[in-house]
């Protein structure tokens, strides 16, 4: 009996399922990265994946928290950017402010953050995903409470075994905007 087990099966193992909805939320991710129009697998449309029905309203809670982490983080970042130092890695200034007290203060404030990279790469498995999350995605939905991505049902049916496709898509990013006609204008009755 499947009694309080939520979720969807997806015809796989607990495993591959895990596998599955990891593979899917950073193949989102990934369609932000910057690329060219040579390389042979370059996203067609950035922040947009095809897949069924199902698979986009299982993997849709993991892209979500993902995100959420993610902008949780970015205001602690900012919160200890004072704390840090503008100079290059490696030169004197740099060995400097890392020996001071100032460096210790600024490993401390920054440690939710390093924690909340390790969560994303865990719920991802991507690492490059992950930097993608933290760098383009979450300061896009800085100013949002939920409600990242949209579901949108396609209506041509896969070939092979007719699965309903959706996508699964970023909101704002391929959002279409709704024009009003203007009224017309008449002139003014000649008197």
């Amino acid at each position: 009996m499947r009694h309080r087990r939520k979720g969807r099966i997806l015809g796989r193992s607990p495993s591959h399922q895990r596998a599955l909805l990891r593979n899917l939320a950073a193949a989102l991710f990934l369609t932000e990265r910057e690329t060219d129009e040579h390389e042979p697998n370059a996203p067609k449309t950035k922040g947009r994946i095809i897949t069924t029905l199902e698979k986009a309203k299982e993997v849709r809670p993991v892209v979500e928290k993902c995100i959420t982490i993610a902008r949780k983080a970015l205001v602690i970042k900012e919160a200890a950017g004072p704390l840090g130092t503008t100079a290059e890695r490696g030169t004197d200034t740099w060995k400097a402010w890392r020996k001071s007290p100032q460096h210790s203060k600024w490993a401390q404030a920054m440690a939710p953050v390093v924690t909340a990279r390790r969560r994303v790469i865990v719920l991802l498995g991507d690492k490059r995903a992950a930097k993608l999350v933290f760098d383009t995605v979450a300061p896009r939905f800085a100013d949002r409470d939920g409600g990242y991505t949209r579901i949108l049902r396609l209506a041509k049916p896969r070939l092979g075994d007719a699965g309903t496709r959706a996508l699964l898509e970023f909101v704002g990013q391929n959002d279409r905007v709704k024009q009003r006609a203007q009224k017309p204008a008449f002139e003014a009755a000649k008197s």
